[in-house]
């Protein structure tokens, strides 16, 4: 393999991982915190699993909001 090849398939990989990450709303706590961060400095930032518990909860209140299994 040559320099760029490996170069191209890192790159396609990282490509993949940002993709599912995003699909599978792994991002959506980084997105949470720079949100808070940027608009709202004084606010104070809730931990992952606060988020997480609150994002769920919203989802089993209204299934539109995301995916459910059963």
């Amino acid at each position: 393999m040559t320099v760029k090849s490996v170069k191209s398939a890192k790159s396609v990989g990282a490509k993949i991982w940002w993709y599912v990450r995003e699909l599978t709303g792994e991002t959506a706590y980084e997105r949470y915190v720079a949100h808070v961060r940027k608009d709202h400095p004084d606010a104070p930032v809730q931990s992952r699993r606060a988020f997480e518990r609150e994002r769920t909860d919203r989802q089993e209140a209204d299934p539109r909001q995301g995916f459910r299994c059963c």
